[in-house]
């Protein structure tokens, strides 16, 4: 049974406890009990981590990451039972701490937790408490990054149905996927709107964090084509101008990317929005989180899923210049 969570935004559509935080996350069995409640009789309905993996490759093949990435299993064995599946952006301790809470057997992270090659995963760095939290508490580990992006119903899908795009395609199709395969995405609007609206829809529908959202055009131009990468997507330049998109939205542009955007632009387009990382990528864990729920409930289990409400957006706080 998958457990949705919403987003905290400027107009709050979920109760104010089960919107991303930077407290832990909601209070559940402790990890005493249900360790050793798995010690004597394992999962109830006979789920593995195993099962859990074929699931989650179907969902998100493997095939369908950048060569550069690293997903899949990160820790955990196999053979151990499943009952609680917690679905994150980020696996920092906060959210393994609130794993640990609620009673957690399995994170799915969008970030990998290790991406490059490690000598040591001693407890005196971050990611060494974090592996060694992980392993002492029973906890597995999975990650679905650029897997997760480039598939069907995957980062850039959601935060193009959240805008509402229609004739929806990727923006750089997959090397080894189906043609609506890849990572970003291009679509239309229904209707054309207005630069500032648009980015006003976006603020409303994000989670709320310390950098808000960034615009770069102007406020009053006209919108319909809309290019869309969840996290950071300013090596696709390129694409987004072979699309003719009169905007593209993603995370982490950086100055020159940015600067050198707007200096090659066409009558100002493609506008820019820029957006948080860790916003972009929150829209997608409802969705994946049901999605898992889904398959699972096909193959005859019934798991508890829940999305972490950790706010892991790594700001805290934003001064800007006031307005007359």
């Amino acid at each position: 049974m998958s457990e949705q969570t919403g987003p905290a935004t400027s107009e709050p559509a979920v109760p104010e406890n089960e919107q991303p935080s930077r407290q832990p996350g909601p209070e559940g069995t402790g990890r005493e009990e249900t360790s050793e409640e798995s010690r004597d009789g394992g999962a109830s309905n006979g789920v593995s981590l195993a099962d859990i993996l074929v699931a989650v490759e179907e969902l998100w093949p493997e095939s369908l990451a950048e060569e550069w990435d690293a997903v899949g299993l990160v820790s955990g064995r196999p053979s151990q039972p499943v009952r609680r599946i917690l679905f994150c952006v980020d696996p920092v301790l906060e959210v393994i701490e609130e794993a640990v809470t609620w009673g957690a057997d399995l994170i799915v992270a969008h970030h990998p937790l290790l991406l490059r090659g490690v000598t040591s995963v001693a407890a005196n760095t971050p990611k060494g408490r974090a592996v060694h939290r992980l392993i002492e508490s029973g906890i597995a580990l999975v990650t679905v990054h650029t897997n997760g992006d480039s598939a069907v119903g995957g980062v850039s899908d959601v935060l193009a149905d959240a805008l509402g795009l229609e004739a929806v395609g990727p923006l750089t199709k997959a090397a080894n996927g189906l043609p609506e395969e890849g990572i970003g995405r291009v679509g239309d609007l229904a209707e054309v709107t207005s630069l500032g609206a648009l980015a006003e829809r976006l603020f409303a529908i994000l989670p709320a964090v310390a950098g808000g959202v960034r615009v770069s055009g102007d406020r009053d131009g006209l919108v319909r084509r809309v290019a869309v990468c969840g996290g950071a997507g300013d090596s696709l330049f390129d694409a987004v101008r072979a699309a003719e998109a009169d905007v593209y939205v993603t995370a982490d542009l950086r100055h020159h990317p940015a600067s050198e955007a707007r200096e090659s632009s066409v009558d100002g387009r493609p506008y820019l929005v820029d957006v948080s990382h860790f916003a972009s990528e929150w829209l997608w864990l409802p969705t994946a989180a049901q999605a898992l729920d889904n398959v699972l409930t096909d193959q005859g289990h019934s798991l508890d899923i829940r999305v972490s409400t950790t706010n892991t957006d790594p700001w805290d706080f934003i001064l800007t210049p006031g307005e007359d």
